[in-house]
């Protein structure tokens, strides 16, 4: 997760620049990685969702390529 920083280039509007910062962080998936790490997770939890999300992840590639 660790990459470059997001920039936001605030021209009209503190709330437009600050909108679209919140869309850039929510594609990032930096929202979601911040509430799932408010609380511990133990490692058979994080292990099963991370092939949770694998399996997501394939099942989408597969669907974009049109093989099902």
């Amino acid at each position: 997760m660790v990459g470059r920083p997001l920039e936001v280039e605030v021209r009209d509007s503190l709330e437009k620049a600050i909108k679209i910062l919140k869309q850039k962080m929510s594609k990032e998936g930096i929202l979601q990685e911040v509430k799932r790490r408010r609380f511990y997770e133990k490692p058979s939890v994080k292990r099963k969702r991370k092939m949770r999300e694998a399996r997501k992840r394939r099942r989408r590639e597969l669907k974009r390529r049109g093989v099902k």
